[in-house]
């Protein structure tokens, strides 16, 4: 029987030859993840059937970055619970004050996950992985306890929809543009329960950082993940950064699909996602004139280098329109760093903006830059749910770096040529 690409990861890790969708099957997991917000119940749930150890003290990985550095005393509690937990198992990858980034950004950046991997997350946007060509799925802190003590988990195997990416992206043309047009034409739901993967000449053109963001967003599709092919930017990538042997999987030709869905990248122009939901997409020409309080640039959707570097491009030797805060969120300390060694920070500061630690933020309503109300924010990040960064009376619109930019300087919904 032919195979998708995930149907192969799955079967790989449940020892069989072949998986079809619908199938149940119990996986051994390469990575359980977990953050400051899932991990203390996963951790209550570990001790309340009286485990003693986890599966692998180098493949539990904790990553304090939604509250963290503590914002109040409810989340310093949650992050001693996990702190105590790690100290006690004696956890490697325990990542928290100096060390914390966006879990998404820290994995693939310190070389924890890979190509071929099965990882599972107390975390939605664990899907993220995908752009190494590793299956990667969120799931409940229950299971992840139990993942944690077995080092298994169970899965129905998805249907995959695929996704022929076309064309040369435009200029200003991002993966952020690309995964807000897909989910603007199936919207939320339209790939519920299954595995969003992605071929095409187009991908010849997609940084890894567009593509980790396109895979981060699969499950604001309702896909349980997104998966690319792994190619030479990928090995270019893992090469000397991954701390395991890489493995390498492509989907047969014959490979059954539910669905496949064409997408000229070449024709898209940038994207703007509308208050309530991410698949409430309008291209740039069509937003009209929408003023807005707050730019966030930042999250584990696009907080990565090469998207700071964007945004600092467009806004050099500019100030911020005077009814504009702009907070900018490096998704990791390296990133941070290197962002300091090339002046970026500078720039950011120049231009009137607030540059932030490495955390989540804003992004789940957490703090550094909450909306009050009536208040409208253009943010790169993933989600804009009612009441998502702050005020259920609050607007969120999600848009690129390049967007984001442009709206700092503008102090309204712009496209990038409006700047450059």
């Amino acid at each position: 029987m032919e195979m998708t690409i995930t149907e192969k990861i799955l079967a790989s890790h449940a020892g069989a030859e072949q998986v079809k969708p619908g199938e149940l099957v119990n996986c051994k997991v390469d990575i359980a993840l977990a953050n400051d917000i899932t991990a203390p119940i996963s951790v209550k749930e570990f001790n309340r059937v009286g485990a003693k150890k986890v599966f692998d003290k180098e493949r539990v990985v904790l990553v304090m970055d939604h509250f963290a550095p503590a914002k109040d005393i409810a989340s310093a509690n949650q992050i001693k619970v996990v702190r105590d937990f790690a100290k006690d198992q004696g956890i490697i990858n325990f990542w928290a004050d100096g060390r914390m980034g966006v879990e998404h950004a820290i994995l693939p950046e310190q070389g924890l996950v890979g190509p071929g991997d099965l990882v599972i997350g107390a975390d939605s946007h664990t899907c993220t992985y995908g752009a190494l060509g590793a299956f990667a799925a969120g799931v409940g802190s229950n299971d992840l306890a139990a993942a944690m003590i077995t080092g298994e988990a169970w899965y129905k195997v998805p249907e995959t929809i695929l996704f022929e990416l076309k064309g040369k992206p435009g200029k200003w043309i991002s993966g952020k543009d690309i995964i807000l047009n897909i989910i603007g034409k199936i919207g939320v739901d339209g790939a519920l329960y299954k595995s969003m993967e992605y071929k095409g000449d187009a991908i010849e053109h997609l940084s890894m950082d567009d593509r980790f963001t396109i895979a981060n967003m699969a499950v604001e599709a309702g896909a349980k993940n997104g998966i690319f092919h792994p190619d030479g930017k990928t090995r270019e990538y893992v090469e000397g950064r991954f701390k395991r042997e890489a493995k390498y999987y492509e989907s047969d030709v014959d490979a059954k699909y539910c669905e496949r869905i064409e997408v000229n990248v070449g024709e898209l122009e940038p994207q703007v996602a509308f208050p309530h939901l991410p698949s409430n997409v309008k291209g740039i020409s069509e937003v009209g004139d929408i003023m807005v309080d707050q730019v966030v640039v930042g999250s584990c959707t696009n907080g990565r280098y090469s998207d700071l570097e964007t945004v600092a491009n467009l806004i050099k030797g500019k100030k911020m329109a005077s009814n504009i805060r702009l907070i900018v969120i490096p998704a990791t300390p390296a990133i941070q760093r290197e962002a300091m060694s090339n002046g970026l920070i500078d720039i950011f500061m120049d231009a009137g903006a607030v540059v932030s630690t490495p955390t989540c933020g804003p992004c789940l309503g957490g703090y550094m830059g909450i909306l009050a109300d009536g208040e409208k924010a253009l943010t790169t990040t993933n989600r804009n749910f009612v009441g998502r960064m702050g005020s259920r009376k609050s607007e969120i619109y999600l848009a690129s770096p390049a967007v984001a930019a442009a709206t700092a300087i503008t102090g309204k919904i712009s496209s990038p040529e409006e700047v450059a």
